[in-house]
């Protein structure tokens, strides 16, 4: 049988710990410490009241223990209470209690002055408790103190979590979360590629001991290659996850360097990226805000093996065997569709970047060429502004209608950009040419734009020129050319039409053609 008094490591309560110098500056509780220390790092994570000789099987670890004295034994002298207290205090630190509170009346006057050498000789912090002070008062106070900690620990979890979404829909998201992360936790982080090198990185870079031990962190969570090669041996205990096979990694890991706490977490479906964090201590609510960070990099990082990825892969498919959009369009879930064009506001986007913009507009469905992220979106997630982003939105279209309402992006992306707006929405409402039928109005307008139709640039510039109101540097933005090429376009279409662009009744009816053509 084993011995119930054998040193153990304690399992402390799971409650917020509550600093013991927070205990101690209520006044309303006139708590005096006496012996023992008192520094930030003693911490209270339950509160106890015993009478027992022994309070060893009672307590769980991390307890302020309560006690009248009504278990001492009466003694002539201090001196023989000596041993007493030295086997009574050796009891609670071997329990992990973390401090012990004494109350004077109706048993004792003082605290007696054995149990103060014990407690400073042991470690353990001793609180006289004055006769006013019932035992309930400290219970409900440590209560009262947890729930506050609580609070603060909630409120950092949900601004963390905000700043870190806010980052991962920015036009350059990986830096961005791994910057806000670092911020949050007050340290380092970086994220490991497949190959165990660091691709970006946020943070005051620790020493190079900690990089070390971080990289073989990484490589304890990185999932084996398919040849099960052993993986570097290093100090790090998995926090979750199993690993006894030896061919599944644990999902995080964490370690200890030098006092300040390190941990690593696997991304995505088993495609080797890894999010490794340095922090000075680990504070509550820690974890939890690098969990968050850890799912928007694996959304970031790597695309979902699901049964919505396997549709999409086999629309694409059939797309390339010759079946027409509107035949596939039903394996992506979704009957109308507006298409998105979006530019960043700085930097050229990158695939990344194009992803995260992506997953903030509700798509998987993303293609990026010539500096332009194009997102296919169904049309009940209404597009709205993202950060760092320009968008143009076309209208709500069928699969049949997909390349048209592509060139009403294209188009609303050019306004919103020549008119410095987030996002433009390409117009739908009922117009003039509704009232005329549609083949007349077709043929209208073929005729009128005949002599600059065979120049597509002509007919562009035109079409942008007028909607901007006749703006020449709106324009040049729009089409991203000079402002002297805008107006000797103009000029061209307007002697090849032989019409004066200048007349609202000749840009009206050119209005109406290019909206038929």
């Amino acid at each position: 049988m084993s011995d119930p008094h054998a040193p153990a490591v304690p399992a402390v309560p799971p409650t917020p710990p509550v600093p013991l110098s927070a205990l101690l500056a209520r006044e309303d509780l006139a708590l005096r410490h006496i012996a023992g220390p008192a520094g930030r790092d003693t911490v209270i994570h339950w509160v106890h009241t015993s009478e027992m000789a022994d309070p060893y099987p009672y307590l769980l670890g991390g307890e302020l223990l309560l006690t009248a004295g009504v278990h001492v034994p009466s003694a002539p002298s201090a001196a023989d209470t000596g041993p007493y207290f030295d086997t009574y205090v050796s009891q609670v630190v071997a329990a992990g209690g973390a401090a012990l509170g004494f109350g004077l009346a109706p048993v004792h006057d003082t605290v007696p002055p054995a149990l103060v050498a014990a407690c400073d000789a042991q470690g353990l912090p001793l609180l006289e408790v004055p006769p006013q002070t019932p035992f309930s008062g400290i219970t409900r106070a440590v209560w009262q103190l947890m729930a506050q900690v609580r609070l603060a620990e909630l409120r950092r979890v949900a601004e963390a979590q905000q700043s870190l979404a806010a980052a991962a829909s920015r036009p350059n998201p990986v830096p961005s979360v791994l910057r806000q992360l670092a911020r949050r936790l007050g340290g380092w982080a970086v994220l490991h590629g497949p190959d165990g090198a660091e691709i970006a990185s946020a943070g005051r870079a620790p020493r190079e001991e900690v990089r070390t031990a971080l990289a073989q962190l990484a490589a304890v969570v990185r999932p084996a290659p398919a040849d099960t090669s052993p993986r570097p041996k290093g100090p790090a205990r998995p926090a979750t996850g199993s690993a006894a096979s030896g061919r599944t990694a644990p999902s995080s890991a964490t370690d200890t360097v030098d006092g300040g706490h390190l941990a690593a977490y696997a991304l995505g479906a088993g495609q080797g990226f890894v999010l490794a964090v340095a922090a000075p201590e680990r504070s509550p609510g820690d974890h939890t805000i690098a969990s968050v960070a850890a799912v928007l990099l694996s959304l970031l990082t790597g695309e979902h093996q699901s049964g919505t990825g396997a549709a999409r892969s086999s629309a694409l498919v059939r797309m390339l065997l010759g079946a027409a959009p509107e035949e596939v369009a039903p394996l992506l879930g979704a009957e109308r569709w507006v298409v998105v064009h979006a530019r960043p506001e700085a930097q050229a986007p990158d695939p990344m970047a194009a992803s995260a913009l992506g997953t903030a507009l509700g798509s998987a469905l993303v293609d990026l060429a010539d500096g332009v992220v194009r997102v296919l979106v169904p049309a009940e997630r209404e597009p709205a502004p993202q950060p760092g982003w320009t968008l143009g939105v076309s209208t709500a279209v069928t699969a049949a209608d997909w390349p048209a309402a592509d060139t009403q992006a294209a188009r609303a992306l050019a306004r919103a950009r020549a008119t410095r707006t987030a996002l433009v929405r390409h117009g739908d409402r009922p117009g003039l040419a509704d009232l005329i039928p549609p083949d007349e109005a077709d043929a209208h307008a073929r005729a009128l734009l005949a002599p600059i139709s065979a120049t597509p640039a002509l007919t562009e510039t035109l079409r942008t020129w007028l909607s901007l109101h006749g703006s020449w540097d709106r324009t040049a933005v729009a089409l991203s050319v000079h402002r002297n090429t805008v107006r000797q376009r103009i000029a061209r279409c307007a002697a090849l039409l032989g019409a004066d662009l200048d007349d609202p009744d000749v840009r009206m009816e050119l209005w109406f053609a290019l909206r038929r053509a």
